[in-house]
């Protein structure tokens, strides 16, 4: 193949030019199939350069077609085709990211380096005018000697010298085990840990929390070992609304008890979207739009002024932390959504009483 085009740049500007010299930066055209770290050379003398080794990825998202209720109010893309080829082109600019095709049509599974990656091209898909949904990140394993290994990394941390207790005592939650431990006596403190990778899921905005945005935080690929056994995850259930419509004042006061809301009032909800936090293990699926019954008697002091917490808002950082293995996050231009994989109770009833019989 030849070039039908030969670019350099002046300044912001792209001139068309017969030959280039090494060291200048250009662009071509002519070319097909090509992609980072393939080498283009004369066909007398095809020298390779050594191709860009990059690290393989720890973690992986499934990406669905957005099929809610409310899908396509917000986005402009939403269909297959402008998900695959959109997954397609980020391929073609990000080498660490890989796209893999899955028995299901609408349904592709990303690989990354970490979640945060998948995240921020979630949230860049978002501000294109894209609408999908995302499950929970899982990491990638693989089989070595007849054993599961999985993904390690070491992670840096610069933090207060106050806040090293804490952090300590959740990276130890996560699996994590510290290597070293530097106090340059000027107030701050450098950790190093061992940590899966699956630990590190969903710490990086516990980390910003819990250092009130003071601390520093990298990681580096350490190479796969031994399944280190579960992690402890979310033992809280979730608020799930049972029916479509808006948000009452009335409704989030009967259940201001339950759990922490994650709605406004007047915020329009479906069947099998999460709407809060339980308080307790177990899902409880409820009526989140039930308005007062209006009559003609009142009773004396019936019609105070009603005071509701505000609700707790979620980052999209903190709803890829939150949701569970049967849960997703739905994403539109305009609104990040927690919801059931499964919308309709009764078949997430049958689901799980299958599961259990399963089990036993």
């Amino acid at each position: 193949q030849k070039f039908s085009a030969l670019y350099t740049f002046q300044g912001l500007n792209k001139i068309q030019v017969d030959d280039v010299e090494a060291g200048d930066i250009i662009a071509f055209a002519g070319i097909e199939d090509i992609s980072i770290g393939d080498t283009i050379s004369d066909n007398e003398n095809p020298v390779p350069l050594s191709r860009i080794t990059v690290d393989e990825p720890t973690v992986s998202m499934l990406f669905y077609v957005n099929n809610s209720p409310f899908a396509g109010k917000d986005g402009k893309f939403l269909t297959t085709r402008h998900l695959s080829e959109r997954l397609d082109k980020e391929t073609l600019s990000n080498v660490s990211l890989q796209v893999i095709t899955t028995n299901r049509n609408d349904v592709f599974e990303v690989r990354g380096r970490g979640e945060l990656q998948i995240a921020i091209l979630i949230e860049t898909m978002r501000r294109e005018g894209y609408e999908f949904m995302v499950s929970k990140p899982q990491v990638i394993t693989k089989e070595e000697n007849g054993k599961i290994v999985e993904p390690m990394e070491k992670v840096f941390l610069d933090i207060p010298e106050d806040k090293v207790g804490v952090l300590t005592e959740k990276l130890a939650e996560r699996k994590g085990r510290m290597i070293n431990l530097q106090n340059h006596g000027s107030g701050r403190v450098n950790l190093e840990f061992s940590i899966p990778s699956r630990g590190l899921i969903g710490f990086r905005s516990q980390f910003m929390t819990d250092t009130q945005g003071a601390g520093i935080m990298n990681k580096l690929f350490d190479g796969h070992a031994p399944w280190f056994g579960p992690i402890p995850q979310r033992n809280s259930g979730a608020l799930v609304a049972d029916r479509n419509g808006k948000v009452t004042t009335y409704a989030c006061v009967g259940i201001a008890d339950r759990g922490e809301l994650f709605i406004n009032v007047g915020t329009e909800v479906y069947d099998g979207m999460i709407i809060g936090e339980r308080n307790r293990d177990g899902d409880l699926t409820l009526n989140i739009t039930r308005e007062k019954k209006l009559t003609n008697m009142r009773a004396a002091g019936s019609d105070n002024t009603i005071t509701l917490r505000p609700p707790k808002q979620l980052s999209l950082d903190q709803c890829i932390e939150f949701i569970a293995e049967d849960e997703l996050v739905e994403v539109t231009p305009l609104n990040i959504r927690l919801r059931k994989m499964e919308l309709d109770q009764n078949k997430r009833l049958s689901i799980k009483r299958k599961e259990k019989y399963n089990s036993n």
